[in-house]
């Protein structure tokens, strides 16, 4: 139990860390995009899940990849 809240709080630490880090080296984490972009991933996510029932499981091709990784951190 001791060595689980260790953890929980080294992870903590690091997030903090590489958070101040980011913003020394003129990076913004924008807190707020997956928020934004919640409403766009489930219209894409239930078009996927349409094809796949019209088309079945070995036709179906979707695209899960919502959310884009040089939206959330960015240079200021």
């Amino acid at each position: 139990m001791f060595s689980l809240l260790k953890l929980v709080v080294w992870l903590a630490g690091i997030v903090v860390i590489a958070y101040l880090v980011l913003g020394y080296f003129g990076y913004e984490v924008n807190m707020a995009y997956f928020k934004e972009t919640k409403a766009a991933c489930q219209a894409k996510l239930d078009e996927c899940k349409s094809k796949l029932i019209h088309n079945g499981i070995d036709n179906a091709k979707c695209d899960f990849a919502c959310a884009d990784p040089k939206l959330i951190i960015s240079k200021k």
